[in-house]
């Protein structure tokens, strides 16, 4: 028993230790990455250079916010367009009502949705094709985001000062509940484990990480890769459209974003397992060899750490590298609990309640990794309310 045991070990550590090099190889890039961006006042060659693009449907609970924030933007925003796929909800309502306050807002409703489309893309490709030519840059915002006055100027700024042709932001997440609190944040850290931090310049384009949340692309390069075409079948269009415009040759950027935008994603653990859960593993957008790679990264740094060391704890007396493994997962456990420092001042606790299961979610890391194993397996068959074969 103790040999089939000390043998356990040893494989697990062989598993394990090419792995935490990997991790500690992305971690220490951050503090070299960019400041996380500010709101900026726009200037005057900034004038009408942003036509922003919004994808609804049945939003009539969490649009109200964005709605508002986009009428706070300044003249760099020239038109804000709103594409519906036909909500049911009173959505367009809420839309009409903009428009009577702001006449930068326009409404249409997206064509019938292709059986080779999903529906997020398929709308910001409609959107896309209507916007004004004079429009240097092309914004896409999600209608759970509630951006701040200032974060138009201070993307468009940043963007051209750092000569990206794309950059999307990370945003500061709003909790409410507890369940989320404690889920939430694990499922986070499989995205800041697999990827660099926000703010680092990432080079291999299969590596680069996007947030469709908020997507800022240079027209001129959406025309040349014929709009969001590339990313027409994927769940996770954001990080495929960028990925295939930085394989293009162009700069993507991925920056911190939790100063300028806020957003409120999913109602309580179970939306966010079964909504934000099932797009996490970005498997549309990375080839077959990357998934596998990155589940056995998660794995080994997230999901076995908690779980060995509270087994160590049980076996140590009859395993023989138990000093060894014991010392290698407390020290990944010390890495996850530094890693919700660093990721605190990106989520918003004003309104959670609970909010102190936030420190407490490692606890949830092994099911956060499982969350991924499951989906990396599975083709999503509904999403936002529609069907898919």
């Amino acid at each position: 028993m103790q040999e089939f045991l000390s043998g356990i070990s040893l494989c697990i550590l062989l598993i394990q230790v090419p792995a935490v090099f990997v991790l500690l190889s992305r971690l220490l890039k951050g503090p070299f990455r960019q400041p996380p961006i500010q709101p900026q006042s726009p200037t005057p060659e900034l004038l009408g250079n942003v036509s922003v693009v919004v994808p609804t449907l049945n939003e009539v609970e969490r649009i109200s916010p964005l709605l508002n924030g986009l009428s706070k933007q300044s003249y760099e925003v020239r038109e804000i367009i709103v594409v519906d796929s036909n909500s049911q909800d009173g959505t367009r309502d809420l839309v009409k009502a903009a428009i009577a306050k702001d006449p930068r807002f326009s409404l249409i409703t997206d064509d019938p949705l292709p059986e080779d489309w999903v529906g997020r893309p398929w709308a910001l490709h409609n959107g896309f094709l209507n916007i004004d030519s004079k429009s240097e840059w092309f914004l896409g915002m999600d209608a759970d985001t509630q951006p701040v006055p200032g974060l138009v100027a201070g993307l468009i700024k940043t963007a051209s000062a750092l000569e990206y042709d794309l950059v999307s932001l990370s945003p500061r997440f709003i909790l409410k509940y507890p369940g989320e609190s404690l889920l939430q944040p694990a499922l986070l850290m499989t995205l800041l484990y697999r990827f660099d931090p926000a703010g680092v310049n990432t080079q291999a384009s299969e590596r680069v990480m996007a947030n469709g949340q908020c997507f800022l692309c240079r027209r001129s390069v959406l025309e040349k890769v014929n709009g969001y075409t590339s990313a027409k079948r994927s769940f996770c269009d954001d990080v495929t459209l960028a990925r295939q415009i930085a394989a293009t040759g162009f700069k993507v950027g991925f920056l911190d974003g939790a100063k300028v935008l806020k957003v409120r994603m999913y109602e309580g653990a179970a939306e966010t397992w079964k909504e934000w859960g099932r797009s996490l593993d970005l498997k549309d957008a990375s080839s077959k060899a990357q998934t596998w790679g990155d589940l056995w990264l998660l794995a080994s740094v997230q999901g076995l750490p908690l779980i060995i060391v509270i087994s160590l704890l049980l076996l140590s007396p009859h395993v023989l590298f138990p000093s060894v493994l014991l010392s290698l997962n407390l020290f990944l456990l010390l890495i996850r609990f530094l890693m919700l420092l660093a990721i605190a001042p990106s989520y918003d606790f004003t309104q959670t309640k609970g909010g102190l299961l936030f420190w407490l979610s490692p606890i949830a890391d092994p099911l956060a990794v499982c969350r991924i194993f499951l989906s990396a397996f599975r083709t999503p068959r509904q999403w936002r309310g529609r069907e898919y074969g």
